[in-house]
């Protein structure tokens, strides 16, 4: 799910230990996707290889920009929930569109890949929730390259503003999330646009020896996403995502297990890695390595690698659990690499995809196989390397 050093791809050597992730091996720093070995040997690198240079000074420039930017929060939003509280998070749903039709333009319509760009003004939480993901990103990776301790600084402060300021902190639920005017007040499809604090849990690991946020301050963090995590499982909105058998259901799993190691809250993370093979892999994958859910999409190869990307982020929290999740093939043949299998096997001749898919990115598999030569070693598949190394990969909603 969140990748950083996507080139000088070598499969992993630290060990992620529950709750603590890699801290053992990486100085303190608690993250749960960041490797450090990885990050280690890139760092060794900066001044002596040209491609590794080249993409430190765009992660400067990207950092930099951060610096200038003010702090974002739920209190911008233009819109206020029904809730009345403005502390509540909310977005409009990306596929959905005023039916001319329709006195108002209401109730709204699908038009399915299509992006409403509504939904990106400051209306709703959509662009700052992005904002904060992608500048927290930026800023945690340059303090650790750099060392410069203004990164750490300014990152901390986006993330005491968005989580932890009583002012401007947003409210651990994402009860109006994609919602659609005149049908839905929220929909448990909203919870997929709390993915966007997946970099964020990193980062303040990636932090952590700037001190920037204070012991007392990581403690509160890991309160908010505990009680985020039961929102998640309890509120009617997350048990219908939960219940989902798409990519959404997927992606449920990927946020709340990552959350509830870090909110230290294993038995819940255990819950969850321990049923994904039964709960997702068996009904969602096809022996073949399709995923049937997904090819009924206008943006099927999309939604195929969307889908695979969550099912890794649970194979590698589950391998902080001692739970291998990478390897696993039912008797079928459903599992991971199968269905890796099959969508490798159009790299190169994205045209080929006999499904529907009006906006191809072959850049987006590449990316996916990248990350596969962690899970099963370099050179298990071929690809593109990313031009962007340092980059957790920021992905928020469709």
């Amino acid at each position: 799910m969140i990748w950083a050093a996507l080139a000088l791809m070598t499969a992993p050597v630290a060990q992620c230990r529950g709750v603590e992730g890699y801290a053992a091996a990486f100085g303190g720093r608690r993250t749960f996707f960041l490797k450090p070995d990885q990050m280690i040997a890139i760092k060794a690198v900066l001044a002596s290889d040209p491609a590794v240079a080249a993409a430190y000074a765009e992660l400067i420039r990207r950092a930099d920009a951060a610096l200038a930017r003010r702090p974002g929060s739920v209190m911008d939003k233009t819109t206020v929930p029904l809730s009345g509280d403005r502390h509540d998070y909310m977005s409009i749903a990306p596929y959905w569109w005023p039916d001319p039709a329709a006195p108002g333009g209401l109730p709204y319509v699908r038009h399915d890949g299509e992006f409403n760009p509504q939904r990106s003004t400051n209306a709703y939480d959509r662009t700052a929730i992005g904002q904060l993901s992608e500048d927290v990103t930026a800023l945690s990776l340059a303090y650790y390259y750099s060392d410069d301790a203004r990164y750490a600084a300014k990152a901390a402060t986006l993330i005491r503003t968005w989580f932890l300021d009583p002012a401007t902190a947003m409210n651990p639920n994402a009860r109006f999330a994609q919602a659609v005017p005149g049908r839905e007040d929220g929909r448990a499809e909203g919870v997929l646009d709390t993915n966007a604090f997946q970099p964020v849990v990193d980062a303040v690991g990636l932090i952590a020896p700037s001190r920037a946020l204070s012991r007392a301050e990581r403690g509160k963090l890991e309160k908010w996403f505990g009680r985020y995590v039961d929102w998640m499982l309890t509120s009617p909105t997350g048990r219908a995502e939960n219940a989902a058998r798409n990519n959404h259901g997927i992606w449920f799993d990927s946020q709340i297990t990552q959350y509830a190691l870090f909110a230290r809250r294993p038995e819940i993370a255990r819950t969850m890695v321990n049923a994904f093979a039964d709960k997702r892999i068996a009904p969602q994958f096809d022996p073949s390595g399709k995923l049937p859910g997904e090819l009924t999409r206008t943006r099927s190869l999309h939604y195929s690698i969307y889908a695979l990307m969550p099912a890794y982020d649970v194979a590698e929290m589950g391998a902080c659990l001692g739970v291998d999740i990478w390897n696993h093939k039912d008797a079928e043949g459903r599992g991971l690499r199968t269905a890796t299998d099959f969508l490798a096997g159009y790299r190169g001749r994205i045209g080929e995809w006999p499904w529907q898919e009006i906006r191809p990115e072959p850049a987006e598999l590449d990316a996916l196989l990248t990350r596969a030569n962690w899970a099963w070693g370099p050179g298990a598949y071929k690809h593109a390397p990313p031009p962007y190394p340092f980059a957790l990969q920021y992905r928020v909603g469709p």
